[in-house]
């Protein structure tokens, strides 16, 4: 694992002349508020799960990592992560499904946080309401949310098994207690609808949306991952990485994380596509609506959906992370007098 350069400032925002305004920014560097920064640190993360200390090594340079294609040792890594940084000691997934890199999506919900905080300065933190779609059965993203920063979330899925875990996970944990409450949605083909009920209203919507377009298209990702865990193994002296998943070393076939979790029809193009024309349904019940874009070609596909869609407001945030770049796209279709006056809205 490299370590971790500064964060940096974002650099000046680069705003469009067409109707739907259309903010860039790019970041270097994790947030300064992502608990993540530098190397892991071994002694604290085994002192908070001992488990751990049994699949720690200590690599040719004398560096503690784990062997991030064994997933045993990344779900006691995360295990770890939760408990020392967040207080979260009650996390399981169930066998097989997703194990996420916890630094890269802490910072995806500090800059969604950003972001609020420009748009509403002086809104307290507590009072935010947030929905996730797709919220798995690691339920990662309101637990950084509700730990962090004090959000209520809601969170939803397709996919029962991962609804039940991540309602086991909010109910388990004395620091979530209360502030996730855990929906299915019964129907494949819908996004907000029928999870966002009459007269509720969201300050933030976040979203990691499928990849891949088939099965095929998954298991071929995941061994090219696999090879690339094997190959950055011997060139760094199995250094870690924090962008790991779960994903077995010995079989291909047996790869972490579910079909709703990694995979859909069209894959992350239609996928966010249909997230960009469900959401003007619910245009004065959201403030911003955002989600992960993992290709980057697809943004430019987003923007051209949203402006069809009539958002007033679109902020494309890119972030890097070491060698790895990705980036989120947040939109609103309020004016921004009318996003002021969430300042003082009854939630």
């Amino acid at each position: 694992m490299s370590q971790k350069t500064k964060p940096a400032k974002s650099a000046a925002p680069a705003i469009s002349t067409s109707e739907t305004k259309v903010v860039k920014l790019c970041s270097k560097g994790l947030h300064p508020r992502n608990k993540h920064q530098g190397r892991y640190d071994f002694p604290a993360l085994v002192k908070a799960l001992p488990e751990l200390k049994k699949h720690v090594t200590v690599n040719p340079k004398g560096e503690q990592t784990v062997n991030f294609s064994d997933p045993l040792a990344v779900k006691l890594l995360n295990k770890a992560l939760l408990s020392c940084h967040y207080q979260v000691t009650m996390w399981d997934i169930p066998q097989g499904y997703l194990c996420p890199p916890i630094p890269g999506r802490a910072d995806y919900i500090h800059r969604a946080a950003e972001l609020l905080k420009k748009d509403q300065p002086g809104l307290d933190m507590g009072q935010i309401r947030a929905l996730d779609i797709g919220v798995g059965a690691n339920c990662i993203y309101p637990i950084i949310g509700v730990c962090d920063y004090g959000w209520h979330y809601v969170a939803s899925d397709v996919d029962p098994v991962s609804v039940k875990n991540a309602r086991r996970i909010a109910e388990s944990n004395p620091v979530l207690k209360g502030k996730i409450a855990c929906r299915l949605q019964k129907n494949s083909r819908n996004l907000f609808k029928e999870i966002i009920q009459p007269g509720e209203c969201y300050h933030m919507t976040t979203c990691n949306p499928p990849f891949h377009k088939s099965l095929q298209e998954a298991m071929q990702g995941t061994r090219r991952k696999l090879n690339n865990l094997k190959q950055n193994r011997t060139k760094r002296g199995q250094t870690g990485e924090k962008k790991h998943h779960q994903y077995p070393a010995q079989s291909s076939l047996n790869f972490g994380g579910q079909k709703a979790e990694l995979w859909c029809p069209g894959g992350e193009a239609a996928f966010i596509k249909n997230m960009a024309l469900e959401s003007r349904e619910f245009a004065s019940q959201v403030l911003w609506f955002t989600t992960l874009i993992s290709k980057k070609e697809n943004v430019r596909w987003m923007q051209k959906q949203l402006t069809k869609a009539g958002a007033q407001e679109i902020q494309i945030v890119g972030m890097s992370q070491g060698q790895k770049t990705s980036r989120f796209m947040a939109w609103t279709f309020q004016t921004a007098a009318q996003r002021q006056q969430w300042r003082t809205r009854k939630q």
